[in-house]
């Protein structure tokens, strides 16, 4: 059996719905919506008819008829479709393809369908989430999604609580919407999930930004160490951010030589709310770059051209870490000597090399192919080689737009 149409099959020879497809996966039963109909290409295909479903006993369907009515409500003919709806109600294990229903593309089927759902919706909808969001991707798939929010907003507050921990990311993130907007979580909780929610941006900034707007005078210090401590950049520019409305304008100067530019740009914001201008505070870091390895960058972004003869140096300095914010900060002045800065793709530190490239860009044409064909030999190591190529092939790219000859 192919897997396009499997299940399909499968219940089309009465397996029963659990064994013929993995109910669990909202895939599984968009594929089986497919397979249906793939199904129904062949002479000999076994689907029901609407006779056959007057047949069917009353009352919640056994196995055999249950498989009987997956394969209507997924059959080509709507009329099938729309007849297979009747049993739906009071078969869970089928909630999924009425579901499926809801997006149908005949909008008798539709009708029918989301009037059924209308009827039963409860606390069963949430669970089908990933299913919902699946097909809220789709034209008609919007109906479905509404209904479920709502489901989520006026029922128990367990219900979108136990979506938060689910693993589809979309569903998460509907969760903790709702979540957030009905304030079933503490500012505590809120700035605890921010810090901790993996790689998820937006549940990151939704989460602080929340527990700060939630926050009272009792539990701001605490909520505010636990963004300000956050690994993502965005949770600790929300805290570094709250310290403003806090009144504590001070302590953004720790955060000033911050790895991430995003919040040394909110320090910078901060300490001028408080009247500090961070300029010489920048000026003083870089004369101890070594504690301080991303002032340089700090400096780039808020200094002036008399700051330029401070960062040169820097881009030689002995810690990998102040050459590479040395040499962005010289872009951002607009300080960049390509014959100064073409040694430094030959740095052993790889991010110092991809910042050089990265600031030669505009510089390509200038550069000698020769010297950067060299660069790109199998003896070099492998961020020189990749820095190297991508000027070439910047090179070329200018050469083609007539804006210059190589230089051999």
């Amino acid at each position: 059996m192919s897997d396009g149409h499997g299940p399909a099959e499968r219940l089309a020879l009465g397996v029963p719905l659990g064994k013929a497809l993995d109910t669990t996966s909202p895939a599984a039963w968009v594929a089986l919506d497919t397979g249906v109909r793939i199904l129904a290409s062949r002479a000999a295909n076994r689907l029901p008819t609407r006779h056959e479903l007057r047949g069917l006993p009353a009352g919640p369907p056994s196995p055999a008829a249950e498989s009987r009515i997956a394969l209507a409500l997924c059959h080509p003919n709507g009329r099938v479709r729309e007849a297979a709806l009747e049993r739906v109600a009071g078969a869970r294990g089928l909630r999924p393809l009425l579901v499926v229903r809801c997006a149908d593309w005949a909008a008798p089927v539709r009708a029918r369908a989301r009037a059924v759902l209308a009827d039963t919706a409860g606390p069963w909808l949430p669970a089908l989430a990933p299913l919902v969001l699946l097909l809220s991707l789709r034209d008609r798939g919007g109906f479905t999604l509404r209904l479920m929010e709502d489901v989520l907003r006026d029922g128990p507050g367990t219900d979108a609580e136990a979506l938060l921990t689910d693993e589809d990311r979309a569903v998460r993130r509907l969760a903790y919407r709702i979540a957030v907007d009905r304030h079933l979580l503490t500012p505590a909780e809120l700035a605890r999930t921010a810090a901790t929610a993996g790689d998820d941006v937006r549940i990151q900034v939704l989460c602080a930004e929340a527990a700060l707007a939630g926050a009272g005078e009792d539990d701001y210090d605490s909520v505010l160490a636990l963004l300000l401590a956050a690994r993502s950049p965005q949770v600790r520019s929300a805290g570094v951010t709250g310290l403003r409305r806090a009144g504590r304008y001070g302590e953004a100067a720790a955060f000033l030589a911050d790895r991430s530019g995003l919040v040394r740009a909110c320090a910078r914001y901060v300490l001028r709310q408080g009247g500090t201008d961070p300029l010489p505070l920048y000026r003083s870091m870089c004369a101890d770059p070594a504690r301080h390895p991303a002032a340089a960058a700090g400096l780039g972004e808020c200094g002036s051209r008399e700051d330029i003869e401070t960062l040169w140096p820097l881009s030689a300095h002995r810690l990998p870490a102040v050459r590479a914010h040395a040499v962005p900060a010289l872009c951002a002045l607009d300080a960049v000597r390509p014959d100064r800065m073409c040694p430094l793709l030959d740095d052993p530190a790889p991010a110092v090399v991809r910042a050089a490239a990265r600031a030669l860009r505009p510089y390509a044409v200038e550069l000698h192919q020769d010297w950067l064909r060299a660069r790109v030999a199998p003896d070099r190591p492998r961020h020189t080689r990749m820095a190297a190529q991508r000027l070439l092939d910047a090179q070329e790219r200018a050469y083609a737009r007539g804006s210059g000859y190589p230089r051999l």
